[in-house]
């Protein structure tokens, strides 16, 4: 697999489409540190780590609906294993005029954009939730 996270938030996004309640993922400390954010951002219920039939760590991600409707409506990775997008504390981009937000990768942890900036560190753009 090249990009691990990508992979999860594409998981994410299908079991909100097909309604599902809740999802697996292979579990590493970037996807728990990504779900950690998602989670104190109020777009996934909760996430739980555990093991596979194989003895392989495994994380299980409570989707969030409301009404029906899944909270997360877009979920876009930003940053890719072959083209890598850092910005500064002064460029890390909006989501939807601060609607949504972006998931950064900085030297003080993954935190959301807000959070960045008010810790005023920059970094690496890992993806965008609106």
């Amino acid at each position: 697999m090249n990009d691990p996270l990508g992979d999860m938030l594409t998981r994410i996004r299908n079991a909100q489409m097909r309604g599902k309640t809740s999802v697996k993922t292979p579990a590493s400390k970037l996807r728990g540190w990504v779900l950690d954010v998602l989670q104190n951002e109020g777009y996934i219920r909760g996430y739980e780590a555990g093991f596979d039939a194989d003895g392989k760590p495994e994380l299980t991600i409570e989707l969030k609906y409301y009404d029906g409707v899944p909270v997360i409506r877009e979920l876009q990775r930003v940053s890719t294993p072959g083209r890598r997008v850092y910005s500064g504390v002064k460029d890390i981009p909006q989501v939807r005029q601060g609607l949504g937000i972006s998931i950064v990768s900085t030297p003080k942890g993954v935190m959301s954009d807000a959070q960045a900036r008010t810790d005023n560190v920059g970094g690496e753009v890992l993806c965008t939730v609106f």
